[in-house]
């Protein structure tokens, strides 16, 4: 029976996955990068989960079936009198996590270059929105600095917020794995939870919820006041030591109060973080779905830029997303805030070039306030 290579929808990790058109049982793809052949409970039931009884299988236009023509020109009389009514302001697209990101840039393009609208967002805004805020002001863009692979390279694994066991199966079995090829490789997990990632785990910190950023400043002021402070790479490629060290000690001090954890548990924990150069540390809705989230991002950010822990295998910080291809629609500005491949909305110089290259002179100058 012909298979046909797709991905399963339900996870960040994206994996690979050979279906049947008949229907038949799916099978993990072996030439997956993510996945090499691996699935979890979840996709391996794609075939039982999903069918085609509730499924659109053609244009439908006020609930009767209509041609692709009929269908398209209700659409666009849609946005035309809605352009007519209220302007560009007046239209919106939302768009899932899920779509490839050839179909992400051109969903952005029709909202940005022809409705003149800032207004599209993706599953991003809900799912990742404190990470790309979080990468911006670390980095100057929304940018992952590491590939799955550095997961099993590392020598220490941090999950912040990340039940990796049962959220990303498949990359717990491949973090798994490689701690089975290497009984040394450590593994820390900061969760007030005691979760089934925690099995096996080197240390647990249950934290107080919200406490994050302080436990992270606490881990700041050890790492430079130990002499693990990389002196080269903060000079030629950070600004702002002194101010994020100023603020970071603000609250070290009182980081056992405020995380609720017995001190030796965090020199514990800093300590294994300071001995071991390669540390990657991954950080999901735990984090990103905090009022906080933002902060606690960049407070773990500053510990890798602090010691020159990024951009190398096996070590940095690793935003872990919640739909497989949330990061595509990052890539190509599938987010109000953004315009395409990494220009920002809010770089007048960055908006002249996009709408120069797509001849687009309806262009938005600005998101939507």
């Amino acid at each position: 029976m012909e298979t046909v290579r797709t991905t399963c929808p339900y996870c960040g990790v994206g994996c690979g996955v050979l279906a049947r058109p008949d229907g038949g049982p799916v099978a993990g793809d072996a030439a997956h990068p993510a996945s090499g052949g691996r699935l979890c409970s979840k996709g391996s039931a794609l075939a039982e989960t999903t069918g085609l009884a509730d499924r659109l299988l053609h244009p439908e236009v006020n609930g009767r079936r209509a041609s692709w023509d009929a269908a398209l020109d209700t659409v666009a009389e849609g946005f035309r009198r809605a352009l007519a009514s209220h302007g560009p302001e007046g239209t919106a697209l939302y768009v899932s996590g899920q779509l490839l990101t050839e179909d992400y840039y051109a969903a952005n393009k029709l909202a940005k270059a022809a409705l003149g609208t800032a207004n599209i967002d993706s599953n991003s805004r809900l799912c990742m929105a404190s990470a790309v805020a979080a990468h911006t002001r670390a980095f100057g863009e929304d940018l992952v600095p590491g590939i799955y692979e550095d997961l099993e390279l590392a020598d220490l694994v941090v999950l912040v917020g990340s039940n990796l066991a049962w959220c990303h199966p498949v990359l717990y079995q491949r973090l798994a794995a490689a701690r089975a090829a290497r009984p040394e490789m450590k593994l820390i997990v900061l969760d007030p939870r005691r979760t089934a990632s925690c099995e096996g785990a080197t240390l647990h910190l249950p934290l107080r919820p919200g406490s994050d950023v302080a436990l992270f400043a606490a881990l700041l002021v050890h790492l430079h006041d130990n002499g693990f402070a990389d002196a080269a790479f903060l000079a030629s490629r950070t600004e702002g030591l002194e101010p994020t060290l100023q603020a970071a000690r603000a609250v070290a001090a009182e980081a056992p109060a405020l995380t609720g954890l017995a001190p030796s548990l965090i020199q514990a924990f800093c300590s294994l973080f300071a001995r071991h150069p390669k540390v990657v540390t991954l950080w999901s809705q735990g984090v990103n779905q905090s009022s906080a989230g933002t902060d606690k991002a960049n407070a773990l950010i500053n510990c890798h830029l602090l010691t020159g822990r990024i951009g190398a295998p096996g070590m940095g910080p690793f935003s872990i997303t919640g739909q497989p291809n949330a990061m595509g629609g990052r890539e190509v500005g599938a987010l109000s805030t953004m315009l395409a491949a990494h220009l920002r909305q809010d770089r007048p110089e960055d908006v002249a070039l996009l709408r120069d290259y797509w001849r687009a002179p309806a262009l938005p100058e600005k998101p939507v306030s």
